[in-house]
């Protein structure tokens, strides 16, 4: 294997057959010691949170593949925390999609002279771009297609592909009594053809979570899923 990236929760290597094998760390995204799924740097090391991450994203993935939605996962070992997936092309240097259901994080801290905190919202959704040095910045339609990231028909896609995936995590949780309140996601282009996928993980590391009003911890929330 060749190592591509080392990530801030992952590794990324090249296997022999032209898939990748992503690798699960246990460090998660925050600042100051708190873990922040939309942060943009390692905050602190929670044991056990790799493989936290690669059982839900397993599980989330696997039921994305039973409803045909176009996905990089190709299957996962949970011991060796690794997961194999497909190359997939980037847009630009990567896009995050955000998908809010409840008005929390960066929402209230940029919205707050309008939005209540815990608002409900109707599957809000937000582009930011993967750029550490600016933090994150959002971006709308209007820029992505201006500055040739992606094409307006394209952008359509990312949206709706989505709403249609959030949806289903969002149900799978509620079988939990559990409560999605946002989630980041990630797209790429797979295949000769190019089309639009879902790439990266599905974790407690990407998402906010709630039970009874209280927020989850992604360690917690893969026991309450998967035992």
């Amino acid at each position: 294997m060749k190592l591509l990236n080392k990530g801030k929760t992952k590794d990324v290597y090249a296997l022999d057959n032209g898939n990748y094998l992503l690798k699960f760390k246990d460090d998660v995204t925050g600042t100051d010691g708190v873990f922040d799924p939309g942060a943009n740097s390692v905050g602190l090391t929670i044991e056990g949170a790799g493989k936290a991450g690669l059982r839900l994203t397993k599980l989330f993935f696997e039921r994305l593949r039973e409803e045909g939605i176009p996905t990089h996962y190709i299957d996962c070992d949970i011991d060796a925390l690794t997961m194999t997936v497909k190359p997939a092309t980037m847009f630009g240097k990567g896009l995050e999609v955000i998908c809010r259901y409840r008005a929390v994080g960066s929402f209230i801290r940029r919205y707050g002279l309008y939005a209540k905190e815990g608002q409900k919202l109707d599957a809000f959704i937000e582009v930011t771009l993967k750029d550490d040095e600016r933090q994150d910045p959002p971006i709308n339609e209007d820029a992505l297609h201006m500055l040739g990231i992606l094409t307006r028909d394209e952008y359509a896609i990312l949206k709706d592909l989505t709403v249609k995936i959030c949806d289903i995590i969002k149900s799978e949780l509620a079988k939990k009594d559990i409560e999605l309140y946002d989630i980041k996601l990630e797209f790429g282009r797979i295949g000769e053809d190019n089309h639009i996928a879902l790439i990266d993980e599905i974790s407690g590391g990407n998402m906010r979570a709630y039970k009874d009003g209280q927020y989850i911890e992604p360690l917690m929330l893969e026991k309450l899923m998967i035992n």
